[in-house]
């Protein structure tokens, strides 16, 4: 929800996985998000930085590939 100067005002936003679309929820405490960095073509880092949520389903399912 937004208030009138395009606030938002809701107390928990759930997050999305990246790799399945699944919510994860508040008692999902096995999931991780993750920010990558930009790097230019000398490898320095730009300021930009692109977020992954991976829920915990998905991070049991790794470690079992491992």
């Amino acid at each position: 929800m937004q208030n009138e100067e395009g606030q938002n005002m809701d107390l928990y936003i759930p997050r999305k996985c990246s790799a399945t679309n699944r919510l994860i929820t508040a008692k999902d405490h096995a999931s991780v998000q993750i920010n990558v960095g930009h790097l230019d073509a000398n490898g320095m880092y730009t300021g930009q930085f692109t977020t992954f949520a991976l829920c915990g389903f998905i991070r049991a399912q790794f470690f079992i590939l491992l």
